[in-house]
C-alpha cells in the first residue's frame, strides 16, 4: 500500500512541479494575477513580480496563461542568462519563427514587423520573463527598447518581468531609471501567513482527493509556519515527508510529533526570515525509528567520485539553490532542477522542469523508476544510485 491509498488520496498533494489545479489563492496571490491580468488591457508599462524561491510565482504565472483569451498571443522565456542577440532569438522562437543565423537587426525588423502584423489582426502580445534577476543590464535595456515599439495609437508589446527578490534591487540601478521609469505596477509575492498555512494545506489535500483537512492535526500548523516561514515550497516538502512519517508508521493523521520528525529527517531548523533560507541542523539525533538508509547516491564529476550520500524514505531535490538537499554548484544545474522519491515502490526521478533535463541511461526522461546501478546525468554531473534495500 502506498502513502496515497493510506490516506484516500488521488494523488500526490505536494508535489513541488508546479500545477495551477493546487494554486491556493491568498489575498496576495489574487493581487499578484489582477496585476498581471492587467497588462491586457493596459499597454502603457511593464509590470513586475518578485517573490522568494518558492513561494508560487512559476504557478501563477501558469494560472495567468491557463485562462488567457484567443485574442491574446504570448511568449513565455525562463532562460535568461543570454546576451541581447540570444534574448531576442528566445523571445521569436517562442513567437514560433526560426531565428538563427540571423544578425541583430533583423531580429528587431522581424520581431516589429510581427508586432504590428498582430496589432492590425486585432491581437494582444505579451512577453513574459521568468527568472528576470538573471538577465543582464544589456538585455534589460533591450528589453525597454521593445517596450516602445508602437502604433499611432498605442503600444503594441505587454511585459512582465517575475523573478526572486534581487530583481527589485537590478531595478534600482542608475543604468536603468528609464526602464523603471516604466513599471507601472509592481508586486512583492511574500509568504504564507499564520494563518494561511491551515487552508493552504486543506486546499491542497482537497484537490488531492482528500475532503475535510483533517489529515494534519490542528497543533501543526504553527510548527509548519515556524519551520517553512510560509514558504509555499518549503512547507510542501515539509508536509510530504510528514505524511510519509506518519504512514511508515501506520497513523491515519499527522501530528506535531511527526511533524518535528520529518524536520529532523530533511534537517532543518527554525526558518531565518531575513536571509529567506533555512539553515541544517548540526549533529542532528535521528528520533524516528523508521528513518532507515534506502538510498544511497554517489556524485562524480569528469568521472572522479565527489561526493555521497544516503536517505531514508522520502523525497530529495537535487540542484544548485542551497535549500537543495543535493545542492549541485553548477551552471548546467538549474536550482531545482530533479527529485527523487524514495517510497516502498522504489526510487524514481523526476525532472523539475529544469532547463537541460534528466538523462538515464542517454535518454531523457521526465520520471522513471531507477534500480542499482543507473547512472542520472545532470549537466556536467553523473549521479549513480544504489538501492541499499538489496543488501538487507
Amino acid at each position: 500500500m502506498s502513502y496515497l491509498e493510506h490516506f484516500n488520496l488521488s494523488e500526490q498533494p505536494f508535489r513541488l512541479t508546479p500545477d495551477p489545479d493546487f494554486l491556493y489563492w491568498s489575498l496576495q496571490h489574487a493581487r499578484a494575477k489582477a496585476y498581471m491580468e492587467s497588462t491586457i488591457w493596459l499597454a502603457d508599462g511593464f509590470v513586475v513580480i518578485t517573490g522568494e524561491i518558492g513561494s508560487g510565482k512559476t504557478t501563477l504565472l501558469q494560472s495567468f496563461l491557463e485562462e488567457l483569451e484567443d485574442d491574446v498571443v504570448y511568449a513565455v522565456v525562463s532562460q535568461t542568462q543570454l546576451s541581447p542577440t540570444q534574448f531576442l532569438q528566445a523571445v521569436l522562437t517562442e513567437f514560433g519563427f526560426k531565428p538563427f543565423n540571423k544578425r541583430k537587426v533583423e531580429l528587431l525588423d522581424i520581431l516589429n514587423s510581427f508586432l504590428i502584423e498582430q496589432y492590425s489582426n486585432g491581437k494582444k502580445v505579451v512577453l513574459i520573463v521568468d527568472e528576470a534577476q538573471n538577465l543582464s543590464m544589456k538585455v534589460l535595456e533591450e528589453i525597454r527598447m521593445l517596450s516602445g515599439i508602437e502604433t499611432h495609437k498605442e503600444k503594441v508589446l505587454r511585459i512582465i518581468l517575475a523573478g526572486q527578490p534581487e530583481l527589485r534591487q537590478t531595478l534600482q540601478s542608475p543604468k536603468l531609471t528609464q526602464l523603471l521609469q516604466r513599471v507601472r505596477l509592481r508586486f512583492h509575492l511574500g509568504p504564507l501567513s499564520n494563518e494561511d498555512i491551515s487552508e493552504y494545506i486543506g486546499h491542497r489535500m482537497a484537490v488531492a482527493g482528500r475532503e475535510g483537512n483533517d489529515v494534519f492535526a490542528a497543533d501543526c500548523f504553527d510548527t509548519i509556519f515556524t519551520y517553512t516561514g510560509g514558504i509555499p515550497r518549503l512547507v510542501n516538502t515539509l508536509c510530504d515527508t510528514a505524511l510519509l512519517v506518519a504512514f511508515a508508521d501506520e497513523k491515519p493523521t499527522v501530528s506535531e510529533e511527526d511533524i518535528l520528525a520529518a524536520v529532523e529527517e530533511l534537517d532543518w531548523k527554525e526558518y531565518e526570515s531575513d536571509t529567506g533560507r533555512f539553515t541544517r541542523l548540526d549533529n542532528a539525533e535521528v528520533r524516528h525509528a523508521n528513518a532507515a538508509q534506502t538510498t544511497q547516491i554517489e556524485i562524480r564529476s569528469e568521472g572522479e567520485s565527489v561526493a555521497l550520500h544516503t536517505f531514508g524514505p522520502g523525497r530529495v531535490i537535487i540542484g544548485r539553490a542551497p535549500d537543495s538537499e543535493i545542492c549541485i554548484k553548477s551552471k548546467f544545474v538549474s536550482r531545482h532542477h530533479a527529485q527523487l522519491v524514495s517510497n516502498d515502490e522504489g526510487c524514481f526521478i523526476e525532472d523539475l522542469n529544469s532547463t537541460n533535463g534528466v538523462f538515464v541511461a542517454e535518454q531523457q526522461v521526465k520520471k522513471q523508476k531507477l534500480k542499482s546501478g543507473d547512472i542520472v546525468a545532470l549537466g556536467a554531473h553523473d549521479l549513480v544510485y544504489t538501492d541499499l534495500r538489496e543488501n538487507e
